[in-house]
């Protein structure tokens, strides 16, 4: 049974009326991913939170950090799952696939990231990413001195934190306008 056709809730402008550098920006992905991901058609309605989106995604994700780009990815999934956003899990999970060649530790990671086989550097980050997203206001000192002792510095923290509340905010707007993955995730990197 296929998910639902709609991207989202709102209707997606004609990528001809967007300005130059968002078309630019969309001839891109089309060119990466063989399509323009459903999450920046969204946004697409206003173009000024579609680069304020695209802009923080790209720093958050992309740019260089200490955390790897597959952590990032690892982190987006659990505090997907964690969220249930149907959205970002087929997205992310897919970069996890991808990142890391393994089609199962993507699948994981979306049901339950405890049954992976993680080293302790990335056990302890999804377990900090789980908290903070479940029981944010659980949150201490301890739980920050985990991740020191797995070996994390001051930086890797800042940057974990960021990523784990860029997704918290990503996944309730993904929910809130029940926007759909681009069908094409749902097949990619499966080995």
């Amino acid at each position: 049974m296929p998910q639902p056709d709609h991207i989202s809730i709102f209707d997606s402008p004609d990528s001809s009326t967007l300005d130059d550098d968002m078309r630019s920006y969309f001839a891109v992905c089309d060119e990466k991913l063989g399509f323009t991901p459903n999450v920046l058609r969204t946004f697409s309605r206003h173009q000024d939170k579609l680069r304020a989106f695209v802009t923080f995604y790209n720093t958050l994700m992309l740019a260089d950090s200490k955390l790897s780009k597959l952590e990032r990815e690892m982190v987006a999934v659990v505090v997907s799952s964690a969220n249930r956003c149907y959205y970002c899990l087929v997205a992310h999970g897919q970069a996890v696939r991808q990142l890391s060649g393994d089609p199962e530790l993507g699948e994981m990671l979306v049901m339950n990231y405890r049954v992976a086989p993680l080293e302790d550097r990335h056990r302890a980050m999804l377990d900090f990413a789980w908290k903070l997203t479940v029981t944010p206001w659980e949150v201490e000192e301890p739980d920050r001195q985990a991740l020191r002792d797995a070996g994390l510095d001051d930086d890797e923290i800042f940057d974990l934190a960021d990523v784990i509340g860029f997704f918290n905010m990503s996944n309730r707007f993904a929910t809130a306008v029940d926007m759909m993955p681009n069908r094409e995730y749902h097949l990619m990197d499966r080995g």
